[in-house]
């Protein structure tokens, strides 16, 4: 008998039964990131709260309790939402593109200017994305995933974001977008055959699209990654000094507010793009390998939220978040170990930024939904077109 049907009536709706259905370990987990995060940033800061210590943690109690807030939303009203939030965000996205209200920082014409707040659409197309696939494929048959002309819909739904914030030029979010929808494809039953043959597309595309369509500055990140000692004070400095601040820590790290390369700002972005490597410098291998463990905890953890639950929809959307997830950390580690262009993808809940955490904790609030709501079936043949 399952534990729904040893539950009185009513009983599973009550915000209190809720709560006690949520996965603390999930919670925990990500406390413990954010406390990692707020300590290096402190550190960082020259033993300061400011200027990032404390609004990174002040950002975070606020949005642990609004995951909480989330995590007792019905799926119903996710699966309803799905669409219509693809679509505003799409719509967002275009008014970069097309109108004057888009605003240019850091290089990439990616921000949004209302007027009263600038908003960056394309964190939040990350969390629109899979919601809108995890709606169609809850509609579609087992088949029509595995290989169908009506993989077009999802393709599209991937593809358009993926080349409007390319051409912003916002690469990592482009990454992230793009290898997320892949990776909600292949969860959903994608043939190997059709993934093989779009990887091996995926190689040989590579070279030119780096040649001939990459912006200059771009393509000399790519180029500095596969030899950044060709340039060592301009192009290459950046990977040059992270992959110093990751060796010189060694097995314990040099201990806490004492690593140079970060303390004396040789580090670039060490409070964002490159605070791995601050960790690694200060805590050492067993420092670094320790937040490691902490995500792959996290990300397993999810990963079997989304298996147990009853609704395809929630196994697909979980699934997706969990994997959104997985990419940021790859990708942020490859790219300060040297493995990987330096996009400018974040360490999540590491790394100092609203809109990455944000995402996050939307993203874990559609995680934790899913549990608290594990035994929910929604009806089948909603799906869109």
């Amino acid at each position: 008998m399952t534990a729904s049907a040893l539950t009185r009536p009513g009983e599973r709706d009550r915000i209190s039964s809720k709560l006690a259905e949520l996965d603390w370990r999930v919670i925990g987990l990500l406390c413990v990131l954010a406390g990692i995060g707020t300590a290096m940033l402190y550190s960082i800061a020259g033993g300061s709260w400011s200027p990032w210590a404390w609004k990174h943690l002040l950002r975070f109690g606020l949005l642990l309790i609004a995951m909480i807030g989330l995590a007792m939303v019905h799926p119903k009203w996710w699966f309803h939402a799905a669409y219509p939030v693809y679509g505003l965000l799409l719509f967002m996205v275009l008014l970069i593109e097309f109108t004057p209200m888009g605003y240019v920082a850091g290089g990439a014409k990616n921000w949004l200017n209302l007027g009263f707040v600038r908003i960056q659409p394309a964190e939040f197309m990350k969390i629109g994305l899979v919601l809108a696939l995890a709606r169609w494929y809850h509609g579609h048959s087992a088949q029509d995933a595995r290989w169908s002309w009506k993989l077009l819909f999802p393709l599209g739904m991937i593809g358009v974001p993926f080349l409007l914030v390319a051409k912003q030029p916002d690469l990592g979010s482009a990454m992230i977008i793009g290898l997320t929808g892949a990776a909600v494809m292949f969860m959903a039953g994608l043939s190997w055959r059709v993934i093989a043959a779009a990887a091996a597309a995926a190689v040989a595309v590579i070279p030119p699209f780096v040649m001939f369509v990459m912006h200059d500055y771009q393509r000399n990140r790519v180029l500095t990654f596969l030899n950044p000692e060709a340039d060592p004070s301009g192009t290459g400095y950046n990977i040059i000094q992270s992959k110093i601040a990751l060796g010189s820590g060694g097995l314990m790290g040099k201990g806490y507010g004492l690593g140079s390369q970060s303390q004396l700002e040789f580090l670039p972005e060490r409070h964002t793009d490159f605070i791995f490597s601050t960790v690694s410098e200060e805590f050492g291998f067993l420092g670094s390998f320790t937040v490691l463990a902490c995500y792959l905890a996290l990300i397993l953890i999810s990963l079997r939220i989304a298996a147990l639950s009853h609704s395809h929809f929630g196994r697909i959307s979980a699934a997706g978040m969990t994997a959104f997830l997985a990419l940021f950390v790859l990708i942020n580690g490859a790219m300060v170990m040297g493995l990987a262009p330096v996009v400018g993808v974040p360490m999540p809940l590491l790394s100092y930024g609203g809109s990455t955490m944000m995402t996050v904790m939307i993203g874990f609030g559609l995680i934790l939904s899913t549990h608290v709501h594990r035994y929910v079936e929604l009806p089948k043949g909603q799906g869109l077109f």
